[in-house]
């Protein structure tokens, strides 16, 4: 591969800062000295499951595992890592490119790992996992310069990881400082072995060979000078580099050996008193500017420093061993020492400061025509130009942030000064809009609060986003605060706010503004949809849809799909509904077979009209395939629905224990309780499950925290809150205040013509007329419902409701030929079919058994007790070894068998093998 097709590599992958030479490891350089006992001792410490080479700089660690690699009987999958990995889901997309190099098609369709939070980086690293388990090929990771990894996002995934390796992976750290991990459980468990700083000294003989390469033939050396700097270096490598190039110029050799100290201070200085200054002027100019760049080429060189023979440089630095590091097979790509590199920028900054800054200008001026927004954002803002680093901010906020990046986009937000962030609104939108993914409304408002003051103190830029792109969320900004504040409006119940809000927000925006339009008419149509109109609300938003799948933006294809769908629902149309997301599925299918995290919505949606219609398993099947994917969306609420569902689903198969963890997780993952229950149905749906679980004290509280009395007015956005207050009501034996409440739901469902609402409604109706002993009354309610549901096939409606209902379909079976009304007889098999749904459940703990992945995976505690437990522990001896109660430990062995699917500890840690969750 010439240069050209190895910058073509890099432009290839620079659309999402994807870097081909991240993932190859070093060539050997001139005067490489092979350590064949070190590579030795690694070949032997391979299988412990993690490798961990921590020393300072210098020590010779990447040159060893790069030696080790290229003689390797096993696939390596080489990771270069720096400052940018911070971001979890750039490290971990890197990860899955090293491993598909080294074997490829290993990562499955694991995909990306986005967005960036822990439970979906898990269920990621699950099915990555499970992918290179399958391919049953056994392969080394190996992730150079771990010390640049400070996210504890990051660190945490990789424990993940670690506690989880497939048993044909293993793991390679180099680092100058020991990671953030639990060391000594891996050290106690004999998964750990370690390569450090004594274990890395160079032997004399080694440093003798090191010496009389970096010397060279011209420079004769006294005897036992070798093993005299060997000791004085203390057997560091860069120590003796550097003396063997001091040497090369050295007018009293003798003398130099005598004074020449290894302390790292030292060799700084002496790397600017003796290296840099015995060094021809335009080699010293050449690595001082180039300096700044964290990769190196003959064209980014070139375009740094206006010079047209920097590969002819490169390539002489690398023959004369000035600690320039090859990144690839063909010379097309370096990296200079860290060490080196910082002591040469230093001096830049320090005796050319002027020049410093010109040199960042031009490297970002060749990365940003590269497409490299990462590196040119770096440049940018290290040559002070924070207006250029904020526009580029703005302008690519949608693509990085939308697909998950987020990590990525708060660090160059927390790089730029703060008088640049304060005086450009559309970073504090953008701001906003991040603090809305993550749910956090508080950190909204401020954000917006913060826009309209610096759009009043401001003229802002007009905004034409380069390259042709559409328009983004941060391009008319008063539209953009507008439509921020119209969605905070409508998730606290505020319909009418949120669409004046929308309209206005319509009144700024020009014929180009295309999101933000989409936007303020899927806002609009939401509003449609809460104020219960849902015939209207339904056709805009399918025409939206329709738009934003043609114009493939994801996080808008899974935003309208959901909602949509839930439209058809409210409507009690289930099939119209399930059209919706069969249709979704079909057009976003890639080519391999396998989905993209936009179709987790689909699959979310499906999950919930199978389980619906009373097909358990099928709802289940759903379940598995949406869940990995929703956790990988920027649009949370799909992922919070899918868990919910899966509580009903384990509810269904009589598995209490189960269905309270994933309701308590969906619970954790939804917008928050200050929404309304029509756009998060969580914590309505959380408070009904824990009456059906007979949890009466815990749902009276719910109610009372957010205000439910009998005799209030319900809003259609609040239904479902006042029809679990309902619930409660005839649970408690209030039923003449269930029906007040009902009638009032009932009115005005009807008066809409909400179908959906109807037959929910009607239902508990049926239960509290029965509950106050008008048994006849109860039976022709029920069987309104039933004709009303009948058409979509509608069973979970019915027998979620509890053995009261369950007698009274007993009854109404008996009396089915009783009602002299024709459009009222239900057909007997659909009867039967709820009948049986009430009455029976399936295996899940079978079911999820049978697939080798978990659904929720083990925390890292509960890997621990299993891994004890897996030895025969008691609970006491747990508990001993952890430093945590019996009784904590009692706790942690229940949820292990729960999520394990396992009904003693013998069949746990049969599962946990099975999963490679334990050796």
């Amino acid at each position: 591969m010439d240069e050209e097709s190895t910058a073509g590599a890099e432009n290839r992958s620079d659309r999402t800062d994807f870097l081909e030479t991240k993932l190859i490891w070093p060539s050997a350089w001139p005067g490489f000295v092979p350590r064949p006992d070190l590579v030795s001792r690694l070949n032997r410490f391979i299988d412990r499951g993690l490798v961990l080479l921590s020393a300072p700089a210098g020590f010779g660690k990447t040159s060893l595992l790069a030696e080790w690699a290229r003689d390797s009987d096993r696939p390596v999958a080489w990771l270069s890592l720096d400052s940018g990995d911070n971001d979890p889901v750039r490290f971990w997309r890197h990860v899955a490119a090293s491993l598909d190099r080294a074997i490829p098609g290993s990562t499955g369709s694991a995909g990306d790992p986005s967005p960036a939070t822990p439970p979906a980086l898990e269920e990621w690293l699950t099915g990555l996992i499970n992918a290179v388990t399958a391919q049953q090929h056994p392969v080394v990771v190996v992730l150079d310069d771990y010390h640049l990894v400070e996210a504890r996002s990051v660190n945490a995934s990789m424990l993940f990881l670690l506690d989880h390796l497939p048993p044909g992976l293993r793991v390679v750290l180099t680092t100058r400082s020991d990671p953030t991990l639990p060391l000594a459980r891996f050290r106690v468990r004999g998964q750990l072995a370690e390569l450090r700083a004594n274990d890395l000294r160079f032997t004399s003989d080694e440093a003798q060979a090191l010496l009389d390469v970096a010397v060279g033939p011209d420079v004769v050396m006294p005897e036992g000078a070798a093993a005299i700097l060997n000791s004085r270096t203390e057997g560091w490598a860069a120590g003796l580099q550097l003396a063997g190039l001091s040497l090369q110029t050295a007018s009293d050799v003798e003398g130099l050996i005598a004074s020449f100290s290894g302390s790292h201070r030292f060799v700084l200085d002496f790397l600017t008193e003796e290296v840099l200054e015995h060094q021809p002027k335009t080699v010293s100019d050449f690595l001082m500017e180039t300096s700044i760049l964290e990769r190196l080429s003959a064209g980014l060189c070139d375009a740094t420093t206006g010079r047209e023979d920097s590969q002819r440089m490169l390539e002489g630095l690398e023959k004369a061993g000035l600690f320039l590091v090859p990144l690839d097979n063909v010379r097309g790509w370096w990296r200079y020492h860290h060490l080196f590199a910082d002591v040469l920028e230093a001096r830049l900054k320090q005796e050319r400061p002027a020049r410093a800054v010109e040199l960042h200008h031009n490297a970002a001026v060749w990365h940003h025509e590269r497409g490299s927004i990462d590196e040119t954002v770096r440049h940018a803002l290290a040559s002070a130009d924070t207006t250029w680093a904020a526009r580029l901010v703005e302008d690519h906020f949608n693509a990085w942030a939308l697909r998950g990046e987020t990590a990525t986009v708060q660090r160059w937000l927390a790089a730029l000064p703060t008088d640049v962030t304060q005086s450009r609104p559309r970073l504090s939108v953008a701001q906003a809009i991040l603090a809305g993914v993550e749910g956090d409304v508080g950190a909204v408002e401020m954000w917006l609060d913060r826009a309209e003051r610096s759009l009043t103190e401001t003229d802002v830029e007009p905004y034409e986003p380069s390259g042709g792109r559409e328009s983004s969320a941060l391009t008319n900004v008063p539209a953009a605060i507008a439509l921020e504040r119209a969605y905070l409006s409508m998730l606290s119940g505020d319909v009418a706010a949120g669409a004046t809000l929308a309209n206005q927000a319509l009144s700024h925006l020009g014929e180009g503004d295309t999101m933000q339009h989409s936007i303020a008419r899927g806002h609009l149509a939401v509003a449609s949809w809460c104020e219960g109109n849902l015939l209207e609300a339904r056709d805009s938003f399918a025409r939206l849809t329709g738009a934003w799948f043609a114009s493939g933006e994801p996080t808008m294809v899974s935003w309208g799909c959901y909602v949509l769908g839930r439209m058809e629902q409210a409507q009690g149309d289930l099939e119209g509904a399930q059209s919706v997301y069969e249709t979704t599925l079909a057009a976003s299918v890639r080519s391999d077979g396998s989905y993209p995290p936009a179709a987790g919505a689909a699959f979310a949606g499906l999950a919930a009209v199978a389980y619906q219609r009373g097909n358990n398993q099928e709802a289940l099947e759903h379940v598995r395939l949406g869940i990995p994917l929703c956790r990988r969306l920027a649009y949370i609420q799909p992922l919070a629905d899918a868990l919910a569902d899966l509580a009903w689903i384990r509810l269904a198969a009589q598995d209490p224990a189960g269905s309270r963890q994933a309701i308590d997780e969906a619970d954790a993952v939804a917008p928050g309780a200050q929404v309304v229950s029509l756009l998060n149905p969580v914590p309505a749906q959380r408070a009904r499950l824990l009456l059906a679980l007979g949890d009466v004290s815990s749902v009276t509280r719910w109610t009372q925290d957010n205000s439910l009395r009998p005799e209030d007015e319900p809003s259609y956005p609040r239904e479902a809150e006042y029809l679990v207050l309902a619930r409660l009501l005839i649970a408690t034996n209030r039923p003449e205040e269930a029906l007040s409440l009902l009638d009032k739901c009932y009115q005005a469902a009807e008066l809409q013509k909400r179908v959906g609402s109807l037959i929910e409604i009607l239902a508990l109706q049926s239960l509290a007329w029965n509950s106050w002993g008008e048994k006849d009354r109860a039976l022709d309610l029920l069987r309104q419902a039933l004709v009303l549901s009948q058409p979509g096939g509608y069973v979970r409606v019915f027998a979620d409701e509890g053995p009261a209902m369950w007698e009274l379909f007993g009854r109404l079976v008996a009396a089915r030929g009783d009602t002299a009304d024709p459009e009222a007889q239900i057909d007997p098999a659909y009867l039967g079919q709820i009948s049986q749904s009430a009455d029976r459940g399936f295996d899940l703990k079978t079911e999820l058994s049978s697939d080798r992945h978990l659904m929720i995976p083990l925390t890292s505690r509960e890997l621990e007790v299993l891994s004890l437990l897996v030895y025969g522990a008691t609970n006491r001896q747990i508990a001993e070894d952890l430093y945590i109660g019996v009784e904590t430990v009692k706790k942690h062995v229940t949820h292990i068998l729960d999520k394990l699917g396992a009904s003693n500890r013998t069949e746990a840690a049969a599962r946990g093998r099975e999963l490679g969750l334990v050796p």
